[in-house]
């Protein structure tokens, strides 16, 4: 959803405080994030967990949720559901403490559709990801039960069910089954 008629510069949109659902620039638009439901945040939260079990022992590196990432060569800062970043790629202070801002794309990033959004929006998205340096997108849509992997020339999907998400080429020896995932969302 658009909210700024005026065009701001990517200078001018960092200045303005964050808002809840996520505000989000790019090429002068401001738009905000949409408003999560409770599948979305179920599997936001079972993702955040996988990735990061994986990640944390092996000191491979962090996973993120609702980073703003800034791009300032591509006139944009967007906010991924979940951010994956390998060891070395956080920025830090002098001290040693991690920096308040990230101005490089993540390893991994994952966006998790919501109520309103088409796959095309979200597939644009990932490509436009890729285009900027992700290395691997994730789109994952609660209501198809799918998951696509965009990478930099292919894309693939929807995969379901049994399908297994194969991430080893950023993160070596880590991959989920679909309907694993979205088992997470079945309570009864």
């Amino acid at each position: 959803m658009a909210i700024a008629r005026q065009r701001l510069t990517l200078e001018t949109f960092l200045q303005l405080p964050e808002q809840k659902p996520a505000l989000e620039y790019l090429d002068g638009a401001v738009t905000q994030k949409m408003s999560p439901k409770v599948p979305h945040s179920m599997l936001q939260v079972e993702l955040a967990f996988q990735f990061e079990s994986f990640l944390r022992p092996r000191r491979l590196g962090w996973v993120l949720t609702e980073l703003r990432t800034t791009y300032p060569q591509a006139n944009a800062s967007l906010v991924p559901d979940i951010a994956v970043y390998l060891a070395g790629r956080i920025p830090t202070k002098p001290g040693g403490e991690v920096a308040d801002d990230i101005f490089d794309p993540p390893d991994i990033a994952v966006e998790i559709a919501s109520p309103g959004q088409t796959m095309a929006h979200l597939a644009r998205r990932a490509r436009w990801y890729v285009e900027h340096g992700v290395r691997v997108v994730l789109i994952v849509d609660p209501r198809r039960r799918t998951v696509r992997a965009f990478r930099s020339g292919s894309d693939s999907g929807p995969l379901r069910g049994p399908d297994r998400i194969d991430v080893g080429d950023v993160l070596p020896g880590f991959s989920f089954v679909v309907q694993d995932l979205f088992a997470s969302i079945d309570i009864g």
